[in-house]
């Protein structure tokens, strides 16, 4: 049976009117309030405005927290009357008028005895420095300048080595051989260290004789290094070196031919005037000590043969002012001429 309560509800369907089924509609509550009406009533009276109407404002940032500052205590100024503070000032320029008469009247006595002294300008003088001097055999030497490695605090035996030998032309092979062997030995050491140990060195190589150190054998390259404290491969070398002078003294006829023979038999002068131009080595150096290398010497690099033409005179280093280098010029001028008329 249909329910009469229920009325079908007539749809428009392409203009005719449709009935439908009253089961799919929604009975209404009559009690049941709406969604605005609930929207309206707040509290039951202030009506709710729409979100969208709403100012939203930023949130306030809360008060800095002001800091208790620490209220320093203020020192209190002493009590210092007026009448006290006039008295300190006077007592003050007493003293420095006290003061100053004082010095005023011992300016006068200084004056009365010594006399006037000038100003700091007048009493300043130019003083001049005495040049490097030594004694030498219990004479004294002044006025004599020497190269920059000659300092006053430099020993006796290096200063006699520099006035004497240094920058010498030599020509006699033992001696040759000497000067070689030191300047091998001068390596990693000083040369008054190796001066003062020459007497040493003559001792262990038989006065340098050549012909005597090549017979040299192992056990008695031992014993040397023993004795004398010598390095074994120092030794080595210069046992090595003289049966290599031997076997140039037997092709050219001496080894003072073979070394002189360089520079075309006269030292070189190359008259420095300041010591940052004196090299370590040079270009005639390098040649030398390859050549000796080709040949089969030791303790012979460019450094040393540097070292040992300076000694043996092969090249005159002495800088122009030392008081040296104009007598190695003679000497070596002396020796040329010599040659000349011998030949």
């Amino acid at each position: 049976m249909c329910n009469s309560r229920l009325k079908s509800p007539m749809a428009q369907i392409d203009g005719r009117p449709v009935l439908q089924p009253a089961s799919n509609r929604i009975s209404q509550n009559p009690n049941q309030t709406s969604p605005r009406k609930l929207l309206t009533k707040l509290d039951g009276c202030k009506e709710i405005k729409p979100i969208a109407s709403l100012k939203v404002s930023p949130p306030v940032s809360p008060k800095p927290i002001a800091s208790k500052l620490v209220k320093t205590p203020k020192k209190k100024k002493p009590n210092v009357t007026a009448n006290e503070s006039v008295i300190l000032v006077p007592s003050i320029l007493t003293e420095l008028k006290e003061k100053a008469s004082f010095e005023r009247e011992e300016r006068k006595i200084r004056a009365a005895k010594y006399g006037r002294v000038g100003s700091l300008k007048s009493e300043t003088k130019v003083v001049k420095v005495a040049p490097l001097s030594f004694e030498k055999n219990g004479n004294n030497m002044q006025g004599e300048k020497r190269c920059f490695f000659i300092t006053p605090n430099s020993d006796p035996v290096f200063v006699s080595y520099h006035d004497e030998e240094w920058g010498v032309p030599v020509h006699n092979d033992r001696m040759l051989f000497e000067l070689l062997a030191l300047s091998g030995a001068q390596v990693g050491s000083d040369w008054t260290s190796i001066l003062k140990k020459r007497n040493d060195f003559r001792e262990a190589f038989a006065g340098f004789d050549a012909e005597l150190v090549a017979k040299y054998k192992e056990r008695k390259i031992g014993s040397l290094c023993e004795k004398f404290g010598l390095d074994l491969a120092f030794v080595r070398g210069v046992v090595d070196n003289a049966r290599r002078i031997l076997e140039v003294q037997a092709q050219l006829g001496s080894f003072d031919k073979y070394l002189w023979g360089f520079v075309n038999h006269k030292p070189l002068s190359p008259n420095y005037k300041s010591s940052r131009k004196i090299p370590a080595k040079s270009s005639k150096s390098d040649s030398i000590s390859k050549d000796m290398v080709r040949r089969g010497f030791r303790l012979v690099g460019p450094t040393v043969i540097q070292s040992f033409m300076q000694t043996a005179g092969l090249t005159n280093d002495h800088l122009v002012s030392c008081h040296r280098h104009l007598c190695c010029s003679a000497l070596a001028s002396t020796y040329a001429s010599s040659t000349t008329t011998t030949s």
